[in-house]
């Protein structure tokens, strides 16, 4: 289930409820997400997810076609 979806330029973000709880519950905005996606060092986990990491925090999301799909926000430590 998708609480929102942010339209950039050329990339669709989605959301999922949990996602959005702990974007909240950590203090983390629709546009740091983004720029963790544009500019965060990313590496994949099997089978299908990346790994961003950026400033201090950790997002965790998949990625089809021009839509991403945010999984996690999780801290940095």
């Amino acid at each position: 289930m998708c609480l929102q979806v942010y339209t950039g330029d050329t990339l669709d973000i989605l959301f999922g409820k949990h996602a959005r709880e702990r974007m909240v519950e950590r203090g983390v905005t629709v546009k740091e997400v983004k720029e963790a996606i544009t500019r965060g060092s990313k590496h994949i986990q099997k089978p299908n997810k990346i790994i961003s990491d950026y400033k201090y925090f950790t997002i965790v999301y998949k990625k089809q076609k021009n839509q991403v799909f945010i999984i996690t926000v999780k801290p940095r430590w």
